[in-house]
């Protein structure tokens, strides 16, 4: 670390960046952007997917080294070598794919590394006693009701993500960097992190938040700061501060219609049927979609919605009922079979059930429909290229080439390349889990507007969505599941978000 003499003004701030620059080919992903972040505080960074958060907090994380400018910890200048350097530093970052060993217990995971040993002199063996003495004590500060002893691998989302927090903590980081920290919890989780939050900020800790729920920036924010295409824009109060406001930092304009509408558009047939439906995560479950029409799912997260689509995809097989489509019955055995009859999946996890994270965004757009271009396994490339492209310019992609590594394409983007898969392949019901989780406000639109679009083509939509806005917003009819059974059907004139609560617990 070098030390320069230090600014007392620096010295008041945890952390200062000033005038970052990071660049990659054909991309300024940061142009002279400045961050300060203090003890005790929850600064929060917003901005659209591409806005820079992501580089930010890597060059914070020592992950990439900038082109240009300053990094000051606690007033002395820093210029991390890597990640280890900057977890040293007192840096830690928890991202949304967690760092933990699935198989080893909660302990294990909090101090690997650091685990206390007892020397013997047949040799040295773990001190299981202090770990877990050692271990219950840091949970009980930060408020984490989990037993030390536990398998990772039994945990929820919601404890997964207390348990890095716990390592962090663990570690005395001075500064813990969130990132997405609430996109797969339930509300009742979502309280208890901001608790564990709290109590962060009175020990004294700073704690850099991202997040796509911008109703959050209000409610655990101090301050919050807004980059655009890779520039600062500002930093203004969190308390206080409309949702509206945060939105036009970010996008540089009025957002005058979150859920656009949709007119002149008419109900045709029943295209897909579901009749007595079950296995052993949905029970009896029967409904319709039209052409035309967007049908919400909505539920508590492990009400089956996610497994009644599975099913109908051919995923999960079903051990009773019938799937009819136009009509007609079909036998889904699989995912092949549900393409070939015109159904897509849209998955809730698409980065790690809907995308080749590390083939190209061409491969990716085509993966389902190679009989499109190749003749007895010869692949035509050039007509490969000229279908890609046509779903690139039909769906906006940003990408600054067809032959651009999907992992490196930010997270609409990535939403986007799974829809134009499926577009590609000529689908006709379209079946979307949780369609905008993690991506920005900006993304979202495009996703609703290209939902709408699909409809005024004539396809059917099932949403599934844990936002209640975003199923009253975008659905013509609504479908509540409840401890895997359909426990209600509400036409959106009726709907409101009490009714739809109200149907959500009816079987817990």
């Amino acid at each position: 670390m070098g030390k320069d003499v230090k600014n007392n003004k620096m010295e008041n701030n945890l952390v200062e960046l000033v005038n970052i620059v990071k660049a990659f080919p054909g991309v300024l992903a940061l142009n002279k952007v400045s961050f300060k972040l203090k003890k005790g505080q929850v600064h929060i960074l917003l901005g659209e997917n591409g806005a820079g958060k992501s580089t930010l907090i890597k060059i914070l994380s020592g992950v990439y080294i900038p082109d240009e400018g300053e990094i000051y910890i606690e007033g002395e200048k820093t210029e991390f070598a890597n990640p280890i350097h900057a977890r040293n530093c007192g840096i830690a970052t928890i991202y949304q794919e967690f760092a933990l060993v699935e198989q080893l217990s909660v302990a294990e995971n909090i101090f690997m590394g650091r685990i206390p040993i007892n020397n013997r002199k047949i040799g040295k063996f773990v001190n299981w006693e202090k770990l877990y003495k050692k271990t219950g004590k840091l949970l009980d500060e930060i408020g984490l009701k989990v037993n030390p002893r536990d398998l990772v691998r039994n945990l929820g989302v919601a404890q997964k993500q207390m348990v890095e927090i716990a390592k962090a903590v663990s570690l005395n980081s001075k500064i813990i960097i969130m990132d997405e920290p609430t996109s797969v919890l339930t509300d009742e989780e979502v309280k208890e992190l901001f608790n564990i939050i709290h109590n962060l900020k009175k020990a004294g800790k700073g704690i850099i938040y991202i997040s796509h729920r911008l109703e959050e920036a209000s409610i655990i924010g101090d301050i919050v700061t807004v980059l655009r295409n890779g520039k600062y824009i500002d930093t203004i109060k969190a308390k206080g501060t409309e949702v509206a406001t945060f939105i036009k930092m970010m996008i540089g304009r009025d957002l005058t219609e979150m859920f656009p509408k949709r007119k002149n558009i008419t109900l045709g047939d029943k295209v897909l049927e579901v009749n007595n439906l079950t296995n052993n995560n949905v029970e009896d479950i029967n409904f319709y979609v039209r052409k035309g029409e967007v049908l919400g799912v909505a539920g508590l997260v492990g009400s089956g919605r996610t497994e009644l689509a599975r099913a109908i995809f051919g995923i999960d097989v079903f051990s009773q009922g019938e799937i009819l489509i136009n009509g007609e019955k079909v036998n889904i055995k699989n995912p092949l079979e549900a393409i070939r009859n015109g159904l897509s999946y849209i998955p809730e996890e698409r980065r790690k059930d809907g995308l080749v994270l590390g083939s190209s965004v061409k491969e990716n757009i085509t993966l389902s429909s190679f009989f499109k271009f190749s003749t007895r396994s010869v692949v035509n490339l050039r007509k490969q290229d000229e279908l890609a492209q046509y779903y690139v310019d039909r769906l906006a992609i940003k990408t600054p080439h067809l032959n651009q590594i999907t992992l490196l394409i930010s997270g609409g983007n990535q939403q986007k390349i799974v829809v134009a898969k499926w577009l590609c392949a000529d689908a006709n019901i379209f079946i979307f889990d949780e369609p905008t989780r993690g991506i920005d406000v900006g993304a979202k639109v495009e996703i609703y507007n290209i939902i709408n679009e699909l409809v005024k083509k004539g396809a059917a939509v099932i949403m599934i969505s844990s936002e209640l806005p975003e199923i009253l917003g975008m659905s013509d009819r609504i479908i509540v599941m409840s401890k895997g059974k359909i426990s209600e059907e509400i036409l959106i004139k009726e709907a409101t978000q009490k009714k739809i609560l109200h149907a959500s617990f009816k079987n817990v």
